[in-house]
């Protein structure tokens, strides 16, 4: 379990099944998440299970999907991701989801994102980590610049959202630049004693 001020990620459970489906299903999170990606969903409950059994059973040198869940009252409200893992190489690549909207925009995806880049960075010594947005989604796009992520490339008109197209748009993080900003970032003081 590795926790933060808002959330802690944690290994999924059987249990997390229904709040999976429900997030598959909303059609607002599968437009945010992959840009309304037909393969995201919607999805049957046989289909998710099976997804969800595979997800239990993930060997974490490879890949690994945590639980997102609220510090304050233990809702699962999302997922966060590792997939790819190249030991040799020394990189990854991420994804962080919120499925509960009445979370959207309150920090929990930053803050669930930095503590799986400190677990990639740290425990699993990786060099490198990426992921991939669409251009479209400009809140996803601000979040991981903020993270410290560095736009490195983009697939020209790759994402087909409606009838639209949108850019496909690759991010990367160096441990270097990890470091930098955890040495830039404000230290809390420590509670004083009573």
């Amino acid at each position: 379990m590795i926790e933060g001020t808002l959330v802690r990620l944690r290994a999924p459970r059987a249990d997390d099944l229904e709040a999976h489906l429900r997030w598959r299903n909303d059609p607002e999170v599968a437009h945010w998440a992959t840009g309304a990606d037909p393969h995201y969903g919607p999805i049957t409950r046989e289909s998710m299970e099976r997804f969800h059994d595979s997800t239990l059973r993930q060997d974490p040198r490879s890949e690994a999907t945590f639980t997102v869940e609220d510090m304050a009252d233990g809702r699962v409200i999302g997922t966060a991701d590792y997939r790819d893992l190249d030991p040799f190489a020394g990189r990854a690549t991420v994804g962080v989801v919120i499925g509960e909207r009445d979370r959207w925009g309150g920090g929990y995806g930053s803050e669930a994102l930095r503590l799986l880049l400190g677990h990639l960075f740290g425990a699993c010594r990786l060099r490198r980590v990426e992921l991939e947005t669409w251009s479209g989604n400009e809140r996803a796009v601000r979040a991981f610049r903020k993270a410290g992520f560095v736009e490195e490339g983009r697939r020209r008109a790759a994402v087909r959202v409606g009838e639209e197209w949108y850019d496909g748009v690759l991010f990367g993080l160096l441990r270097e630049e990890w470091t930098a900003l955890r040495a830039d970032a404000p230290r809390t003081p420590p509670a004083a004693a009573d």
